[in-house]
């Protein structure tokens, strides 16, 4: 598959999608851009920046949400130009899909909806590529359905995005045996940052093991996969959403240095587990 012009796989290097949760402001936008990108460059890596104009699942109504489809796009539009990077940002039922794709480079749907055949047939038809976020209630091989709904509709541009499972109350496990098996339906990212999450967990308000975030990381570069999912922030403390499960901005250097490293040593020879089945 190719990504914003460069090509992604197993036989590829990993590649970046990395941002804070929310838009906050463009100022922090492209802080945020601006610092990640020659960390990308200098490792050679393709990066893409995330950011979510809307959070539409946050777990109270009075929770910041984002600037707003147009406040949003104008901010896309800006790191684009001023840092020359792709963007990526999240789409929702009542997203008007045209308007977002005329400005955005990869579409990413929520956990939550990846269930729903009219929305994920209608996002893939807006011939952008699409980062499909698993859904924490499903099993690595029920993703082979989704990808199924969007390509009957649309060619092939999906990547599946490991962001953990349901694991009791206020809980997520990652089980690093489903990067394995969704690489079957498409290339696999895993989102090194969700997958510590505490849905929930602050009564109405997510909390997070930010301290886990590289444990994983690590763990799901070893296990092979195409490409690794951030959020970060230079404050996560004061990050208007997600913040306990943010990378704080000033160590994704060195956690990218070590990731891109076991990437190469892990992909150099091929993957054993094909031989054996998996």
């Amino acid at each position: 598959m190719k990504l914003c012009g460069r090509e992604i796989g197993l036989d590829q290097p990993l590649f970046l999608i990395a941002g804070p949760d929310t838009l906050e402001s463009q100022d922090l936008a492209l802080e945020v851009a601006g610092h990640i990108k020659p960390i990308a460059d200098k490792l050679g890596i393709l990066y893409i920046f995330k950011g979510s104009f809307d959070k539409a699942n946050r777990s109270s109504h009075k929770s910041y949400r984002g600037p707003g489809l147009e406040g949003g796009l104008k901010i896309m539009e800006e790191v684009k130009k001023q840092i020359g990077v792709p963007v990526l940002t999240d789409v929702h039922e009542d997203t008007p899909l045209g308007e977002v794709a005329s400005v955005i480079d990869v579409i990413q749907t929520p956990a939550f909806l990846c269930r729903q055949t009219n929305f994920m047939q209608n996002v893939a038809r807006t011939g952008r590529p699409i980062n499909v976020k698993k859904g924490q209630f499903m099993s690595p091989w029920e993703m082979g359905n989704v990808i199924e709904k969007m390509t009957a509709v649309a060619p092939h541009q999906f990547m599946l995005c490991e962001r953990g499972f349901s694991f009791g109350y206020n809980n997520l496990v990652a089980d690093m045996r489903g990067l394995a098996i969704m690489r079957k339906y498409a290339p696999v990212v895993f989102d090194g940052t969700h997958t510590v999450q505490l849905p929930g967990g602050q009564g109405n308000a997510s909390g997070g093991m930010r301290e886990m975030i590289p444990v994983l990381a690590r763990a799901a570069i070893g296990a092979g996969v195409s490409g690794l999912f951030l959020e970060t922030h230079p404050d996560p403390d004061s990050a208007l959403c997600d913040g306990p499960n943010s990378l704080p901005l000033k160590h994704i250097g060195n956690l990218l240095e070590t990731l891109v490293e076991l990437d190469r040593v892990v992909k150099k020879s091929g993957l054993l587990e094909k031989q054996l089945g998996a």
